[in-house]
């Protein structure tokens, strides 16, 4: 058995015993009318799941039986009696001595006979971890293991097994210290405005000795009183002695508090890396069975799916990926049910017989983002409309009106019980998952986004932080108060002029340029979102200070009164009420005060909600981030400056969107990523890193972007190169020393 199986098996062990627990104890200690129903359906369903993703399909047959009984009782179908409850109970049992049996050492007695007696269970397996453990070691089963896993005959060093929650108590101990030593940064600068100030009142004792002296010899001289200024001149010398030599000894102690801050801020940068380093493990450990999963549920239902996963080294929190597990594994469900068409329907559309998802992880601004994508049916906006209307999450709309904007149609299939689903089955239909996903996202101080791709297909995009815990805050002050926003969000820090707003329906809004648009941006007082909703927007010399964020496409600017700075910080959850779901944290400043960290994407969410008339308008959305395809995109490869610049004047002209790219690799890495929608290439040839005959074997070989026109554009006019051109697929080739924009601009109109 390979390593990431044992650890795969050690973490379902861990969690399977997690949830029976959980479930037992609902059911034997709370009384009937207060269990949380959704809380015990959602752990039987992500037991389900995660018996799958071990392969262990006897638990993961009790499971769905268990999910079934619960969602029964959760829709009214049922009630939670004594009968009930002991069917539960003896699921639970059931599948207590199917996993006991699975993971039991080979040769070891069986322990399940009842579980024998119900249903087989599957071959035993190799164990989790290591067999006889010490006595010191021993604990209660359900304790989380980490465990550094090593060939035992290497020799090379010493592994020590220790409980999970003593890593995060670790964990969160070292970034409370971390935050205490950054609020003691103010000490610093107390001591330094000190010295300061000891500096000045020496410069001043300086000039008033002087000034003393001369008027004290003058009156003696005068008045006869030359032993009273002798006795008055040593004085005035000693005090002037210990004024310099105080002000020595707080120099050097400031020097000293420098030298002493400079090195403990090293020697805790330091050991946050050791504690971060101990606490990150590969994604694989976690994810790496959800490929197989995937893969045996589609060959269930009877479609043919291909299933890649990329980056799964990627180094992770392991408390960032336990808790996106369960959300991972929804998200790969529903691209299979609701994305991945059977393969007569898919070969009736024109598409591969054989579909395709994709999990991918990527490390993107110091964020961690998941993309669970397929290429499939694409979402369904006017079934979307119309459940949400049937729901009381939109108003019916009338007959010519406007169609909501995509991305708000798309928010909504994040909220709980939202489902398109025709019926329910094993794989959705409940609509629980996505909202799943939303919660997980939120806890995490993250975000979802849905979003289709082109030509077909959709995107669930998770970013969170790579840690649980600290995260980079953007701290800004509105009213009085101290706020904190997660610096990824934030696209830009803006100074308006108040003569430069606009009104659109009674509301401000600011013209600004992104991404080469001119866009419509609503202008929001950061109080009228967070508890104030009549705040004015705040202005200060004519200027309105706002913080620019975007959630997906959509960008708004929040108005506050002051920026401070950018600073990692702990994050700690919020158990108020009253501060509603905007606020995802706290974080605690130098004067103990606590401020509240926002989450830029639900304040958005929040405006988009309560404005709907105007977000239905496109406000805060370039033009090309709606849901109608804008001008014709042209990606220009060439490493060469000048030639992309004349080639993108050319096409711009024409009415083109153009992008532009320096080599084959990026090129790929910009039509694979799905931010644009590219509709043809023209690439050179002989360029760095991969060439364009690279590139064009590259495009034809992936099938999510081989129907994309390529014209090869070179100064090397050889018939062999043109015939091997055109052998791997281009769609035309251009010599550059027989260069006509007529000719050019003829060939992309026929391939278009």
């Amino acid at each position: 058995m390979t390593d990431i199986r044992k650890q795969l098996q050690a973490a379902f062990e861990i969690e399977h015993r997690e949830h029976l627990q959980a479930i037992r104890a609902a059911l034997d200690n709370a009384d009937r009318s207060t269990i949380d129903m959704a809380d015990v359906f959602r752990r039987a369903h992500s037991l389900k799941g995660a018996a799958r993703a071990v392969d262990l399909p006897a638990v993961e047959e009790v499971a769905h039986r268990l999910e079934a009984l619960f969602a029964r009782v959760l829709d009214g179908q049922q009630s939670l009696d004594d009968a009930t409850t002991a069917e539960a109970m003896a699921n639970l049992d059931t599948i207590e001595d199917l996993v006991a049996e699975a993971l039991s050492p080979p040769g070891a007695p069986a322990t399940g006979t009842a579980a024998q007696e119900r249903k087989p269970p599957t071959p035993p397996v190799a164990p989790a971890s290591p067999p006889a453990p010490s006595q010191a070691e021993s604990g209660p089963a359900r304790t989380a293991k980490t465990e550094a896993a090593a060939p035992a005959e290497s020799g090379s060093g010493t592994y020590l097994r220790v409980a999970s929650e003593q890593m995060e108590q670790l964990s969160g101990s070292m970034y409370q210290l971390l935050a205490e030593l950054q609020a003691g940064e103010s000490l610093n600068e107390a001591l330094r405005r000190i010295e300061i100030d000891v500096r000045g009142l020496r410069r001043s004792w300086d000039t008033l000795q002087g000034q003393i002296l001369s008027s004290t010899a003058g009156r003696g001289k005068a008045d006869g009183l030359r032993p009273s200024v002798n006795t008055a001149v040593p004085r005035l010398r000693d005090f002037d002695q210990d004024l310099k030599a105080l002000f020595r000894r707080l120099s050097a102690l400031a020097r000293n508090r420098t030298q002493s801050a400079w090195s403990i801020d090293q020697a805790a940068r330091r050991l946050r890396d050791d504690v971060e380093r101990v606490s990150l493990i590969a994604a694989e450990t976690v994810f790496g069975g959800f490929g197989h999963m995937v893969r045996e549920i589609a060959r269930e239902e009877g479609r043919d799916v291909h299933v890649r996963t990329i980056g799964l080294d990627l180094q992770v929190d392991r408390q960032v990926l336990q808790a996106l597990k369960d959300p991972v594994m929804h998200l790969l469900r529903n691209a299979l049910s609701h994305g991945v068409e059977p393969a007569a329907e898919r070969s009736a559309k024109g598409k591969p017989e054989r579909g395709e998802i994709v999990l991918e992880l990527a490390s993107r601004g110091g964020r961690l983002v998941v993309s669970v994508r397929d290429d499939g049916r694409g979402p369904d906006l006017a079934r979307i409309e119309r459940v949400a209307v049937e729901r009381g999450l939109l108003a019916p709309r009338a007959e010519g009106a406007m169609a909501p904007m995509m991305d708000q149609l798309l928010s909504l299939v994040f909220v709980p019980g939202f489902s398109t689903a025709g019926e329910v089955d094993r794989l959705s239909g409940r609509g629980i998952g996505l909202s799943v996903v939303a919660e997980a996202a939120r806890r995490l101080h993250g975000s979802v986004l849905m979003r289709p791709r082109f030509p077909w297909g959709t995107e669930i995009l998770l970013n969170v932080p790579f840690t649980a815990a600290r995260q980079s805050l953007l701290l800004v002050e509105a009213e009085d108060r101290m706020y904190g926003l997660p610096s990824h969000a934030v696209a830009r820090l803006l100074r308006l002029p108040a003569a430069a707003l606009e009104s659109v329906e009674g509301r401000p809004t600011v013209r600004i340029e992104i991404g080469g648009e001119d866009v419509v941006v609503p202008v929001i007082a950061i109080a009228a979102l967070t508890g104030s909703p009549h705040a004015q927007i705040p202005i200060e010399a004519g200027n309105v200070k706002a913080v620019l964020v975007r959630h997906g496409a959509r960008h708004c600017a929040l108005a506050v009164n002051a920026f401070h700075d950018v600073r990692a910080m702990l994050v700690s959850d919020v158990d108020a009420v009253g501060l509603g779901d905007m606020v995802s944290g706290t974080v605690l400043l130098e004067d103990e005060m606590p401020a509240l960290v926002l989450s830029p994407d639900l304040l958005i969410e929040h405006w988009v909600k309560n404005e709907s008339h105007l977000a239905a308008g496109g406000l805060g959305l370039a033009p090309a981030a709606t849901d109608q395809r804008g001008a014709t995109t042209i990606l220009v490869v060439d490493d060469s400056i000048t030639t992309r610049t004349l080639e993108k004047s050319i096409l711009e002209a024409q009415g083109y969107r153009v992008l532009l790219s320096v080599d084959g690799i990026d090129a790929l890495n910009v039509l694979r990523s799905g931010e644009a929608m590219v509709d043809l290439v023209i690439a050179d040839v002989e360029m760095p890193r991969m060439d364009g005959f690279g590139l064009l074997q590259a495009v034809k070989t992936d099938p999510r972007i081989a129907s994309t026109p390529v014209i090869l554009m070179t100064s090397r006019a050889d018939p062999e190169d043109v015939r091997r051109g055109l052998d791997l697929g281009a769609s035309a080739y251009i010599t550059k020393q027989k260069f006509d924009q007529r000719e050019l601009l003829a060939t992309i109109g026929q391939l278009l």
